[in-house]
């Protein structure tokens, strides 16, 4: 590039961070490079200095001066085995033009991090289907929590999810298996988060009063069938959506999630016939369709709490809405 270029934006970048705009048109040049021309302010919208997180609207101009493309080239994404190619296809339980939402297993993070090599966002390139771009993630799950896992299939829906979400507009119902049962049997858990430990030993806890950087987490339960006293079937509504919020609370009541040993203890592995994994599952989500409308899918159990329910005798296919009437 050897001149200053304006730059319109078209109707489908609506809503892109600048920073994510630019990158996307000219993918050669440096992190480094990138954040001093926005920092120096060589790079403008609409005749004005703009910071990275800017988002932009359709009709806008940005200003791109003369780059020279220092950086190293990015690595290519290494095209998939066929075997990852069917795998990750048939998490897939709805496909439409805007949205796609998979079930995704217990055991696959959704994201990589240290010591992960295999995760959905690796994988991504294998549900493009017939679209014109790569699905991108709106919202993640634990790497132990099965369940409803959506995708936008392209920028606009990308951001209509995402102000959804971080609005707190969709209802997220996951099941779980608890120890004992939660008296009163429906409630609210209102408890602020704090992260604590250097890196690799990190944990979520309960906050102290006036305790720096805890967060306001809220948690709706409902129990819906009791197996006996010393476990039951609960439906939980996060409305607020931090790092381990459900397994967090639901220890601190004293009913541990069955299969969370980093937060229940030992308490949270009854043994017998019931598997040691993690008995969460994000069953249903309910949210505001980028095209219009409303939205709702849900997710079958995994295998091991398939199982379990089966031994108690839990209706693996209710349709029941616990928290219809808190809407």
């Amino acid at each position: 590039m050897s001149d200053v270029e304006l730059v319109e934006v078209v109707s489908a970048e609506a809503g892109m961070r600048l920073d994510r705009w630019f990158r996307a048109h000219y993918p050669l040049i440096a992190h480094g490079a990138l954040q001093k021309l926005l920092r120096t302010g060589q790079i403008r919208v609409d005749g004005g200095r703009a910071k990275a997180n800017a988002r932009l609207a359709a009709g806008q101009q940005v200003r791109v001066p003369p780059v020279k493309f220092d950086a190293v080239r990015p690595k290519a994404r290494r095209g998939l085995s066929a075997e990852d190619r069917r795998f990750i296809q048939s998490l897939v339980i709805h496909k439409d033009k805007d949205i796609l939402a998979l079930n995704k297993p217990a055991g696959l993070a959704v994201q990589g991090g240290t010591g992960t090599t295999r995760h959905i966002d690796k994988l991504l390139d294998g549900l493009q289907f017939d679209a014109s771009e790569r699905p991108r993630l709106v919202h993640r799950l634990d790497k132990d929590t099965s369940g409803v896992l959506l995708l936008a299939r392209n920028r606009a829906a990308a951001s209509a999810l995402g102000d959804t979400l971080k609005d707190r507009a969709a209802i997220k119902t996951y099941w779980a298996l608890l120890k004992g049962v939660p008296s009163p049997r429906r409630g609210e858990i209102s408890l602020r988060l704090v992260k604590k430990g250097g890196a690799g030993a990190e944990r979520i806890h309960i906050a102290e009063e006036g305790e720096a950087g805890a967060m306001k987490a809220i948690t709706r339960y409902a129990v819906i069938e009791p197996a006996g006293s010393k476990l039951c079937w609960a439906a939980l509504w996060p409305l607020t959506g931090r790092t381990h919020q459900l397994r967090v609370h639901l220890a601190a009541i004293g009913h541990p999630i069955v299969g969370d040993g980093k937060y229940g203890g030992s308490d949270a592995h009854p043994g017998g016939d019931i598997s040691g994994k993690l008995h969460l599952h994000a069953r249903k989500i309910e949210i505001p369709h980028p095209s219009g409308g409303n939205f709702r899918i849900s997710a079958r159990l995994p295998d091991h709490m398939l199982k379990t329910w089966k031994l108690f005798g839990f209706d693996p296919d209710l349709e029941s809405e616990p928290f219809e009437d808190e809407v």
